[in-house]
């Protein structure tokens, strides 16, 4: 699903935000990429999204490499690749509705299909019943819940998260993870990029490590649902 190999990202004048990363995710897996802020976990996210170029090395999604393919070919990627951010970024202005039909009018389909698959994914994040509500007048877990529904709504290959509960209390945290499991339980390979050591016990199958733009080891779950981790060898 995807693949790093010495995956460098450097801003002016000589900021190492990633550093000779080698990476693989496999499909359907449930990542977790964890490290203090700074660590390079959203730059780490953007590159997988193709949001930004590396600055040297080579990165594999679905079996295109989005370092050599055509310019055309990374918005179609990004299309099978739902992303959603720790602000959640939705239109205030825009009901619930509109906002995650948003992302299938900009594909150019039918408003019948839009209606069908958005009203299906509303039901599938419990949101039904605040479909015409504006995001200002929902709680922190209300919006996540509509970038996450966003962000699914187009039936991804891939769910990338960053920082999806930072903002959110406990309680609420816990319903967001379980969403995700249920997420994954459907096919999706999830990575979510956290510092908070405390989701790890939502039983991811991998957790990779990063400090300072480097990836300092990538662990794999013991048992299905253990929650406990052994290290994986980086290539």
């Amino acid at each position: 699903m995807i693949q790093m190999f010495h995956v460098y990202k450097i801003y002016p004048p000589n900021y190492r935000a990633v550093a000779d990363a080698n990476l693989k995710i496999d499909k359907g897996e449930f990542v977790f990429v964890i490290g203090p802020s700074g660590a390079g976990k959203t730059t780490l996210l953007k590159l997988i999204f193709g949001a930004e170029p590396p600055t040297k090395g080579q990165i594999i999604v679905d079996g295109i490499n989005t370092v050599r393919a055509k310019t055309s070919t990374i918005p179609l990627l990004r299309r099978r690749v739902g992303f959603v951010f720790q602000d959640f970024k939705l239109l205030n202005h825009r009901s619930v509705y509109d906002n995650v039909a948003l992302a299938l009018e900009v594909l150019g389909l039918k408003k019948k299909l839009i209606r069908k698959r958005v009203l299906q994914v509303l039901k599938q994040v419990g949101l039904l019943n605040r479909i015409n509500a504006i995001p200002p007048a929902l709680s922190g877990g209300e919006q996540q819940r509509v970038a996450i529904a966003r962000a699914i709504v187009n039936d991804p290959i891939l769910l990338l998260a960053d920082e999806p509960t930072g903002n959110l209390d406990a309680d609420i945290t816990k319903e967001i993870m379980k969403l995700f499991k249920v997420i994954n339980s459907w096919g999706t390979t999830v990575v979510i990029a956290t510092h908070n050591k405390n989701l790890l016990s939502y039983h991811p199958t991998k957790l990779i490590v990063l400090k300072k733009g480097s990836v300092q080891g990538v662990f794999v779950s013991s048992h299905k649902n253990s929650g406990s981790f052994v290290p994986q060898n980086v290539q």
